[in-house]
């Protein structure tokens, strides 16, 4: 199962998630950061360094932020707003770069 930021990341994007990913799929929106599930190992790395302990397996995510499970795959498979392609699985953050915006989930928070 992969991991998933949830909402206690939104407007910190603290990074340091980003540092211990072996495999770069730590995504980086607007206001948050999104762990791509094609492209997680499931290794776990991120999870204890989040300051704000928003990561988490997706079946592991707390009763009151398991809209972010969803919320996080849509990331990558529906278009965002202002982009014209979904993003997918590029094969890594730094190939895409910042990517700018949320989820419309995020958005409205």
């Amino acid at each position: 199962m992969p991991y998933v930021i949830a909402g206690p990341c939104i407007d910190v994007m603290d990074k340091s998630c980003v540092e211990e990913c072996p495999v770069d799929c730590i995504y980086e929106g607007d206001r948050k950061l999104y762990i791509n599930p094609k492209e997680c190992i499931d290794c776990g790395a991120c999870e204890p360094v989040c300051p704000v302990e928003a990561i988490s397996q997706d079946r592991r995510v707390a009763a009151e932020q398991v809209v972010f499970v969803a919320d996080n795959r849509n990331f990558f498979v529906e278009v965002l707003p202002g982009r014209d392609a979904a993003i997918g699985a590029p094969g890594g953050a730094n190939r895409t770069g910042r990517i700018g915006v949320d989820t419309p989930l995020v958005g409205e928070r």
